[in-house]
Parts: C-alpha cells; structure tokens; sequence
C-alpha cells in the first residue's frame, strides 16, 4: 500500500500556491484517477466505484466532466447490483470498512471477476486486518492494479470551508450523555475526517483548541465543555502517525489549527446577518445551494419552474455573495444600467419598447448580439428578481427594526425595556423571529433570563415550552448561567436604566457604510489574535507545542487541557461597538469591491503566509466563513473554516429542539 508522492504542501519555495479547494480537486482527478493510466490501462475506459460517503467527497470538489475527462465513463454504486464488465478497469473509492472490503472481495474473487483489474482507493487509513484479508485472498491479488490510502474524506463546500458531514453532531457529542458509544463514534470519525485534510494538503498543524473550564476551584468541568478538549486529542492522534506513514509529510508545524465549539458564540447562529448568501439562505425557501425560480416557457404563453445553483461558478453571485444586502441591491441595479448602456441588442429591444421602428441594420445588430445578450441578462436578471425579493421580505417582516434590536443588544445599547417594548408592539412578529431575539437577550443577559423573569418574558412573546427548551439547551450548551444568580424579582413594567456597557473598543480607521453592518462573530478576533500570537495557553490549550526540531508521534499535551477557570467578561457587551470592514462600498479594499473577490483567487494567494485552520463543533454559520474570506485578504494567510456542519437559523433552533431533557441543575434552572 503506497501513498502518491505528490508535492500538495502549498509552501514550497517556488511551487504554485493552490487554495484548500483546488488541492483537494486535483488530488482526486489527478493523484487518484489519473495514476491508473498505466500499462495497458492507459488508453481504456474504466469504472469508477463508490460509496454513500466518497460520492459526496467527489461530488463537492469534482464536476462529471472532469471525472470523464480522466477515462472515466461510469460511475456506479458499491452496493447496488452492477452489470459485469469483465473488459474493462474499475476504480474503487471507498471508505475503509468491513462491508465495503467484503464487497470489493465479492465483485473480483472466482473465476469470473465483474472487472478486469481493480485500482482501490481507501478514504481514510485502513486497519491492518482489512489488508491482510485482501491479501489472503489469492485470487484477487493479481488482478490489483493499487491499492492506497488517499485520505480524503472531507466534504469541501467552498473555496475555503468544508465540512464533516455530521448533521446530529450536537446531539451525539452534547445531548445524550448516556450514549457513550454514540459520542466516540462521532468524535472518532470527525477526528478521522479533520485529520485528512491535513494529510492532503500535507500541513502539520500546531493544534490549539478552547480549554474546559471548571465551574468553580473544587467543581470538575462539565461533559459538553471537555468536547474541544477530546477532540483536540483525537485529531492529533490521527495526524502524529502521519508522520511516518505518508511520504514527505512535515515534521514541524507548518500552519495553526483551532478547535472551538459553538459555545464560544451563540449569537451568531441566530442573528439576522445582512449579508447577500445569509438572506438568501435565511429568507428564501433554498434546497442547500439550489434556488427554484419561475420563468416564461420558450413559447411564452405559460410559466416554467428552473431550478439554479448558487455556487462559484456564477462570477455574480462570487461578487456579491458577502456584500450587504443594500450594497448588493445597488451594485446589481448598475450592472443592469452597464449592460444596457453597452449591449446593442438591450438597446435596440429599449428603443423597440418606446415605438420607434427598427432599421434592417438594427435588426442585425440585434441577431449578432442575441446569444450574449440571452445569456448575460439572465444571470443579472436571476439576481435582480433574488434581491428583489429578499428586500420585499424585509419590509413585509419588519426586519430592519428587529435587526436594529439585535445588534443594540448585543453592542450593550438596549436591554429588558427595549425587549419588552418590541415584544408589546410587534406582536405580528413571528414566533421564530422572536425565539431568535429571546435567545440573544439570553446570551447577553443571562442573569435576566432565569426562573419567573424568563417564564413572564416567554408568556410575552407568545411562545411555547419548546421555545423555551431551545432557550434553556443554549444557556446549557453556552455555560452561561454558571455564576449567575437569580435575584429580585421581575415585572413587564421594567424601568431601570438600560445597561450601555463594551466589552470592547472601536477599531480605528474602519467607517460604517451600511445599516446594521455592525455585527461581526467572536470568531473574527479568536482569529486575529491567533495569527498575531495573542491567544492565552490557559483558555485556548496547544496539543503539540511548536518547536524547531522534529518531535516524536506520540500524543503529547493531554495534560495541559487542565481545568484553568477563564476571566470572565462584563456579560452586557458581547461585541465591540466597531463597524463593517466588508460592508464598505465599491471603493474599499476589502476584497469584496466589485470583482475583488475573483480577482483575489487568481493573483492574491501567490504571496500568502501560513494557513489557519478553525473548526467548529457543533455547526458554523454563513457569517463566520465571510469572515475567513475577509480576514485571508486581511492578514495575507489562507483561512479555512470547518465544522460538522454549515447551519442557517432555522436549522441551528430546529437542532437546539431536538437535544434530549437534562435533569440537570444550575443556579436551580431546570429542564
């Protein structure tokens, strides 16, 4: 068994710097398709074989016609029954599994293999035994052309983000701490899944991660805040044996990892946030990426439903994806006035319009530029009628005003009186938009949100028990309740003095050009003070300590993952009172200027520093990987966010529902 000695390492002298993305997409075409054209396999087509789990790892970084560009001419299920093919190569990639081994067992062994000959491609390391029952069987060893560890088994969802695929990642690492099995199962395999990533971009990364904390001097840490700490240590045991087992793997730390779960921010998943692709996956019915819009049918006498992907090969929705929602309306509106002003065929359809009648030389003008103009009105179209409608939502939903709330909130400049106020007010408001705003009061303000004062607001907002469970399972998650105390009591004609406390200052030299562009996720400075070295060992623990010289495999560090109790901030101010680097207009150098953003992919990354990874338990959100984007054109470093999984507001409130009941207590809160 034998590793690809490709160069993948993006920090190698004069070797062209490849983004996360591209890596992963070569590896797979290249390293892993393209090695089987040998021999008499190298003019033949062949078959390529998958599992449930690698069909989404090759269908996140590769299009079928890629896939067919390297010999490939079907792609068929494992477990399905498939047509002998005994002329031709089959190529599996699959996960290392005892189904998955005895399948591939099944299809080549006898006299009368599916295929001719059989490269295999494992995911993720293989155990020893799956080797040797392999080997045992002597009527398939010859008709192997490879057999490798490819270790990749991650699901890249943008240039800079991937996923683990975990979609009851909070449940099984927070919820059902009687299910130990579930819980190693999942932390195993997203340990494993991490640990790839890093085996294919051969990086070894000084792994840092958010350390337990314990409730007090004599009080050992809660389960769900030892989860960052666990994991920190799985990963590292997976990465440390690459060491000696992958070819030209780096002995010393070549880029930084940080382990985080989503207690560090519960804001963040359930705050309006402004941008173009978190209203769109926030406020229009989406299916993932996919969104379905009405068009005339080429007859013209009925409507058509299309569906469109909203991905990185549509330049416009690259462009705009991280504007502000006000700035991406703008910027569409002049694109469409450009491309009037300079496509004949718009020009020549505006004057037809206005009743002037068309010259035989207009009409040929018109024919020449028709297949252009076709196409390229389409697409801004496509984003007019999107961003239309998410502003015809914001009114109808009186968004403005809650986002308004929100932010003040969370910036310390509202409290229980202007929660209270909105609440009396906005009793149109919906059930889901004011579970999101109770949930951020709760995150600011935990020591009002406890006991009757809690009941007496949720009966005000008109919301259930559920509702209130969503509440309490953040509160739990978050820790935030540890050392707060219930104390007085509370009435709905509250009138002390709303709090205006920063837990944070403003950041010279950056202007607020767009309302409610003020929020940014915790993340943003975790990362910035972790690129400048500013990250405290107490709260944020290293597995392995960087050193110059070449350290040994083993597992080192478990015990600095010691219950430090962390400074606590003031609880009114969870953000800073700065504004918006991204949501500057056109002339900012944010990367996000026109058509910054596709410019940056080409030129940009070839001076780039060393990369940052961040992982998230328990699901990230949109506005945490526009962060990445801003802050790798920023700080000149390759960030690439990760997580179990990518979650909107309603996914992440639909999870925080599903955790079990805990009969657990602090502060006398019980669920």
């Amino acid at each position: 068994m034998s590793f690809s000695d490709s160069d993948s390492s993006s920090h190698g002298g004069a070797t062209e710097y490849k983004t996360f993305r591209q890596i992963s997409r070569d590896r797979l075409l290249y390293e892993m398709l393209g090695s089987t054209k040998t021999g008499d396999s190298k003019s033949t087509w062949k078959v390529l074989i998958m599992d449930k789990v690698t069909v989404k790892v090759m269908s996140h970084s590769c299009k079928m016609a890629d896939i067919t560009d390297q010999g490939v001419s079907l792609v068929e299920d494992l477990f399905r029954r498939r047509q002998p093919l005994p002329s031709m190569d089959a190529i599996y990639f699959v996960q290392p599994s005892k189904e998955n081994v005895i399948m591939f067992l099944s299809d080549m062994s006898g006299r009368e293999p599916l295929y001719k000959k059989a490269f295999v491609f494992f995911s993720s390391p293989v155990p020893k035994e799956f080797i040797n029952h392999i080997k045992s069987d002597t009527s398939v060893l010859p008709r192997i052309g490879a057999l490798r560890e490819m270790n990749l088994e991650y699901f890249p969802i943008d240039n800079q983000a991937f996923i683990t695929d975990h979609e009851r990642a909070l449940e099984e690492l927070f919820g059902d701490v009687e299910n130990p099995r579930k819980f190693d199962a999942c932390l195993n395999m997203m340990a494993t899944r991490i640990a790839t990533v890093f085996a294919s971009l051969k990086e070894l990364p000084c792994v840092r991660y958010r350390a337990a904390k314990a409730l007090d001097e004599s009080t050992a840490a809660t389960s769900w805040d030892l989860v960052p700490t666990k994991l920190a240590a799985a990963v590292w045991n997976c990465i440390s044996k690459y060491k000696s087992t992958i070819p030209n793997f780096p002995q010393t730390e070549t880029c930084e990892l940080l382990i985080l779960s989503r207690s560090v921010d519960q804001i963040a998943p359930v705050i309006h946030e402004w941008t173009y692709d978190a209203m769109c996956h926030d406020l229009l019915d989406m299916d993932g990426n996919k969104y379905v819009h009405e068009v005339p049918s080429k007859t013209g006498d009925q409507i058509e439903r299309k569906e469109v992907l909203l991905e990185d090969h549509d330049l416009i929705w690259l462009e705009l994806r991280h504007a502000h929602i006000a700035d991406a309306s703008e910027r569409l509106h002049e694109k469409m006035a450009n491309f009037v002003s300079k496509n004949k065929a718009a020009q020549i359809q505006q004057s037809g319009r206005d009743g002037s009648e068309l010259s035989t030389r207009d009409l040929q003008k018109m024919v020449q530029a028709l297949p252009q103009y076709t196409e390229q009105v389409d697409k801004i179209s496509l984003h007019v009628e999107i961003a239309g409608k998410l502003n015809r939502i914001i009114r109808e939903m009186g968004l403005r005003e809650l986002g308004q709330l929100e932010q003040d909130l969370v910036f310390g400049d509202a409290g229980a009186k202007d929660v209270i106020n909105f609440l009396r007010t906005k009793q149109d408001a919906s059930p889901e938009n004011k579970l999101r705003l109770m949930i951020i009061y709760a995150s600011v303000y935990p020591e009002k949100f406890e006991g009757d004062k809690a009941s007496k607001l949720m009966q005000l907002a008109k919301l259930s028990h559920e509702d209130m469970k969503v509440v309490y399972n953040m509160q739990l998650l978050a820790g935030s309740s540890d050392n707060k105390k219930t104390t007085g009591s509370f009435s709905l004609k509250f009138n002390a003095q709303k709090t205006k406390q920063a837990a944070r200052k403003d950041r010279t030299g950056e202007e607020e050009t767009w309302q409610l562009s003020r929020f940014y996720p915790m993340i943003e400075e975790l990362i910035e003070n972790l690129s400048k070295g500013e990250l405290t060992k107490n709260e944020y623990s290293c597995m392995n300590e960087p050193s110059p010289t070449v350290q040994g495999g083993s597992l080192r560090g478990t015990q600095s993952a010691s219950m430090h109790p962390s400074q606590i901030s003031a609880p009114h101010s969870m953000r800073s009172k700065r504004t918006a680097n991204w949501a500057r207009a056109h002339h900012s150098d944010d990367g996000y200027s026109s058509d910054s953003s596709v410019r940056l992919a080409s030129t940009d990354f070839k001076k780039m520093g060393q990369r940052i990874f961040v992982f998230i338990i328990g699901g990230a959100t949109r506005s945490e990987l526009r962060v990445c984007h801003k802050l790798t054109t920023k700080l000149r470093r390759e960030v690439i966010l990760g997580s179990a999984t990518i979650d909107d507001p309603p996914q992440y409130i639909t999870k925080l529902k599903l955790l079990p009941d805990r009969d657990l207590s602090l502060d006398g809160l019980r669920i």
